[in-house]
């Protein structure tokens, strides 16, 4: 599954730092997370996952794989991006083409790196991005409009159906001008299946990434992070809090010298594993595992997927001849320590193609062809 995350904000807030951090931080550990560079802008990083590390050290596998997100980092936005102006057509056609945004937000002092509208204000950043993205959103539904017109004047089905196409447009249009986005907007299912094929951009789940400097990682209650976290909040969408100087640093380190750094500043783990999970999470991804002595395997598969389906993403041939799978949990299979004592526990289940595969199953595929 080729999912992607567009790194978008204005210019000089920090996205190239965290995308270069992204790409270190999955260099540094190459041997454990898999990472290749498709182009000077998108790289693919791992998505971390303990229970996948845990089997890993339970089979001892020659290859141990873990699901990967696409990163890709958009060029700086600046008011009048609907219009063309600075960079804003690349980004507008780049972050067509993601599945949901990461909006890095500057919350950092620094005199040294200049802010294009003279002050660190997140919210006022926010407003600007979210209002380019409405604006070119309103330019494709207007296009889109005018054929439906036209459409909706044939008679019989044809024009029963542009004209109930007309209608959704136009409820989504009046959404936009009020300043709503799509994504916050209350459609019904058919309203979202005829805006569906325009891709509209503020239609894509949104993180926000609150970047901030080495000593507001210590202060939860930093007025500019809380600012990000209301407007979030008040969106429905997450907000991770990130220092993506630290990060950069901690990109540079092997993995002994960063949990000793992590540790001098009153961190688990880094700010990009929070973020990457975070993006997995907002893709609506669950997570299942095939394991042995060859390769111990991660996949993710849209949340509600039938384990016919899920099959087909190890590959097309077990969805097609799929017969059922073994299922068991993660928790069960490393706390019985084989699939021998899972079974004996009574914890190993025969599930057949309906079954709605869910987050942490371990599944042995059955299929003939």
């Amino acid at each position: 599954m080729n999912l992607a995350i567009g790194i978008v904000g204005l210019p000089n807030v920090g996205k190239s730092t965290l995308f270069n951090a992204l790409l270190g931080h999955a260099q540094a550990q190459a041997e454990n997370y898999p990472f290749c560079t498709i182009d000077p802008n998108v790289g693919v990083v791992p998505v971390p996952d303990a229970r996948l590390e845990r089997l890993s050290a339970l089979y001892k596998p020659r290859k141990t794989t873990f699901t990967t997100l696409e990163f890709v980092d958009i060029a700086g936005l600046v008011a009048g991006a609907s219009k063309g102006e600075g960079l804003g057509n690349q980004f507008l056609a780049n972050i067509r083409q993601v599945d949901a945004i990461a909006h890095v937000l500057r919350c950092f002092e620094d005199p040294d790196v200049v802010h294009v509208s003279g002050g660190v204000d997140p919210k006022g950043d926010r407003d600007v991005v979210e209002t380019e993205l409405m604006l070119k959103d309103l330019e494709s539904l207007e296009k889109r409009r005018e054929k439906a017109m036209k459409d909706a004047k044939a008679p019989g089905k044809p024009g029963e159906l542009a004209r109930a196409e007309l209608a959704s447009i136009d409820k989504v249009k009046a959404g936009l001008e009020k300043g709503v986005p799509v994504r916050a907007q209350k459609l019904s299912e058919e309203d979202r299946g005829h805006v569906r094929p325009l891709s509209l951009l503020t239609q894509k789940p949104v993180i926000y990434v609150a970047n901030v400097d080495e000593a507001q990682l210590s202060r939860p209650d930093d007025p500019k992070v809380a600012q990000v976290k209301a407007f979030a909040e008040g969106e429905g969408a997450r907000c991770v809090v990130i220092c993506g100087k630290v990060e950069a640093e901690l990109a540079e380190l092997d993995p002994a010298e960063r949990l000793e750094y992590l540790k001098t500043l009153g961190l688990e783990a880094p700010g990009l594993d929070r973020l990457v999970r975070a993006c997995y999470q907002l893709l609506d991804l669950v997570t299942f595992f095939t394991v042995g002595d060859n390769e111990c395997r991660a996949w993710a598969i849209h949340r509600g997927t039938h384990a016919a389906q899920a099959a087909g993403a190890v590959h097309t041939d077990f969805e097609r001849g799929f017969i059922k799978a073994d299922v068991t949990r993660v928790e069960d299979l490393v706390a019985f320590g084989s699939e021998a004592a899972v079974r004996e526990k009574g914890h190993l289940k025969i599930e057949g193609r309906e079954y709605v595969v869910q987050d942490g199953d371990v599944m042995h595929i059955r299929f003939h062809v």
